[in-house]
């Protein structure tokens, strides 16, 4: 069961004050791999690596949860790492378990995917920790030492926002620098799918009451803290209203660039950081480092 939260979060920090005349400073609005980020030379087929990584994380947890077992070999990749953690979750809601058990075949379907199209470019599963990333991100939510994320039906679905909150907002930043337009439309198509996995999480946590609320919150301010200096991050309520999309005022999808999102996944805020979290070899590919 999820543990109620302690007090030590700080209140949501409102959206206005993400400081929107630096955020939004450019004509696109959207921070993106900048050369500051990234070396000038890196191309679509990089972008799609760095997706595919994270398309690898999220099937392997949603086919564990839903099927106890991972991707099957022929989808990892030679010389694939190995992936720590993860077990059939026994499901109260059927309505859920239907839900969990399509996001597990659209992620596998998303890694299919990438794999296709970037052919002999496609890198192998990355090794992948679910045991000490989530423990990780339990200590620093305040969730408690013994949280499981495939302990019971409510913490899978936070589990899984951890990843579909994070996923949406790296493809809209990723969609500001693809050059292929067969890219750039079938990295979009990926965004709405996981953007629709997202609302869907997000509503489900939201029915599940205050409880749940207590623990979104939790992580979104975890993720907030570690992932940079701006506030990207909000709950499943605010200011006592449902948030089930979170957006800027505008209602548009706020994204994260690469860095952000390893920030996050390596549960480190140290620039330069290459490893760590859920990746504890890192990525494979050029963009990996903080």
């Amino acid at each position: 069961m999820i543990r109620a939260i302690p007090s030590i979060f700080l209140p949501r920090r409102r959206v206005l004050q993400l400081g929107l005349g630096a955020t939004f400073a450019s004509t696109a609005g959207f921070p993106s791999i900048s050369q500051a980020d990234e070396p000038s030379d890196v191309e679509d087929e990089d972008v799609f690596q760095f997706a595919l990584n994270l398309e690898y994380m999220e099937a392997e947890y949603y086919l564990r949860g839903t099927t106890g077992k991972g991707i099957d070999d022929s989808d990892a990749g030679s010389d694939a790492g190995s992936v720590s953690g993860g077990k059939q979750v026994s499901f109260d809601t059927p309505a859920i378990r239907a839900f969990m058990r399509e996001v597990a075949e659209n992620e596998l379907a998303h890694v299919r995917f990438y794999r296709k199209t970037l052919a002999d470019q496609a890198v192998p599963r990355p090794a992948i920790d679910f045991d000490g990333g989530f423990a990780a991100v339990a200590k620093a939510a305040g969730l408690g030492e013994d949280f499981d994320p495939f302990g019971n039906e409510t913490n899978f679905v936070l589990g899984g926002m951890l990843f579909e909150d994070v996923g949406v907002t790296a493809y809209a930043g990723a969609a500001t620098v693809l050059k292929n337009k067969d890219f750039l439309a079938a990295a979009a198509g990926i965004l709405a799918v996981e953007a629709y996995h997202m609302g869907m999480a997000r509503s489900t946590l939201y029915r599940k009451g205050e409880e749940a609320w207590k623990a979104a919150q939790a992580v979104s301010d975890a993720r907030d803290k570690i992932d940079g200096a701006e506030d990207k991050d909000q709950g499943i309520q605010e200011d006592g209203n449902a948030n089930i999309v979170p957006s800027t005022p505008d209602a548009i999808a706020f994204s994260r660039t690469p860095q952000e999102v390893l920030r996050i996944v390596y549960l480190s805020d140290k620039e330069g950081t290459s490893k760590g979290g859920f990746y504890p070899n890192g990525m494979n590919g050029k963009i990996k480092s903080t």
